[in-house]
């Protein structure tokens, strides 16, 4: 088609064609300019005599305000809107690595608090943001306003530790690029680690008797072999009939905490517990629905401690872990190496909390010398 016929005006560099009008009869004046950017003639439309209200003195504006680089022409216009889209799409927000990192990490036991911390607390303040435009401000505030709800410490950290761990994730597959640690730096709350949580001798024995009486078998086997065994909860719910060996009386845990497997010896109440559990023709040992893994015994476990009467700030797995580990320590009979390998700790310094107990079984121990030479005294 040939092109239609261009019209000079008064003003240089403007002219116009003669196009039909949109919306009602007739034509209308489509103005032009043109001018030269870089030694390259550039032509460019810049509106209509009815639908953009344009006159060549406007056009002469437009065609001044181009040249001098203060307005794009629209087909610069819409380049830069394709690069902006585009830079949109490439662009590594935390939701784009969240969601690149969730996919990595499908079958982690602790992808499912992931899931709840990224939820109900990263992603309302940074889903849009990349990691080099969060400043340790930014983290700051987070961990002071979660504190300020009465977070505890320790969950605190968790959320700030995904957070990190997803920044991390994305480094290392080249997702994002390398953040400047002088820009954004991770201060985690301080945790008093050297809590352990432990029973009366009455609130062990109301524990047992709800147990006993426990409505879900799961929930009260879970709980007995976590008594007498100090595994993890996610161990216990992970636990497969074809990793206990009772004859030579031992549990082999898969990936403990995300360590090496491990084996732990079964002690006679341990083994005594498995024997009484029946099968369900599932090869899991508390198996959920359908014979499936199970995700949580939350409720049937939360009924017997709530039976026992046990404090509301007593976790009963977790407890029952501590239980295990400060009776073994305070017996005076189970050195702190032997009671890390039973707990499947990575490093002693997990175990040196319960050091305290053992050295005052030790001087316990040692005190009967005392009593020997007072009655020869």
């Amino acid at each position: 088609m040939a092109a239609k016929k261009r019209y000079p005006t008064k003003y240089p560099g403007v002219f116009y064609r003669e196009v039909d009008r949109v919306g009602a009869p007739g034509a209308e004046r489509m103005y032009y300019v043109a001018f030269k950017r870089d030694g390259k003639l550039i032509e460019a439309k810049v509106g209509g005599q009815y639908r953009n209200d344009m006159t060549p003195a406007r056009a002469a504006g437009v065609r001044a305000d181009l040249i001098a680089g203060k307005q794009l022409t629209r087909k610069e216009q819409r380049e830069q809107a394709r690069q902006a889209a585009l830079e949109e799409q490439t662009r590594p927000t935390m939701t784009k690595l969240w969601e690149a990192f969730r996919a990595a990490k499908q079958g982690n036991r602790s992808l499912r608090d992931d899931i709840s911390r990224w939820k109900n607390h990263l992603e309302p303040v940074f889903a849009g943001k990349t990691p080099d435009e969060i400043l340790t401000l930014d983290v700051d505030r987070l961990r002071l306003r979660l504190t300020k709800n009465g977070m505890a410490p320790a969950t605190v950290k968790q959320v700030l530790v995904l957070m990190k761990r997803i920044i991390n994730h994305s480094i290392k597959r080249g997702l994002c690029p390398a953040i400047d640690p002088s820009r954004l730096h991770f201060e985690m709350p301080k945790i008093n680690n050297e809590t352990t949580e432990d029973l009366s001798p009455e609130q062990l024995a109301r524990l047992l008797k709800a147990i006993d009486s426990a409505a879900d078998w799961r929930a009260a086997g879970l709980l007995r072999l976590a008594m007498f065994t100090g595994m993890r909860r996610g161990e216990l719910l992970g636990l497969k009939w074809d990793d206990i060996d009772l004859r030579q009386g031992f549990i082999r845990i898969v990936n403990p905490k995300g360590g090496k497997d491990a084996s732990i010896p079964l002690n006679r109440q341990a083994q005594l517990t498995l024997m009484g559990l029946p099968r369900a023709g599932s090869e899991y040992v508390f198996p959920g629905r359908g014979g499936g893994k199970s995700s949580d015994l939350k409720n049937p476990v939360a009924a017997i401690k709530k039976a026992a009467g046990l404090p509301p700030d007593f976790r009963p797995c977790h407890g029952l872990r501590h239980f295990f580990a400060s009776t073994l320590a305070s017996s005076g009979k189970v050195d702190l190496h032997t009671l890390q390998r039973l707990l499947t700790h990575k490093s002693p310094q997990m175990t040196q909390r319960y050091a305290h107990l053992r050295d005052e079984a030790l001087k316990t121990a040692s005190s009967v010398m005392d009593d020997v030479f007072r009655k020869q005294g």
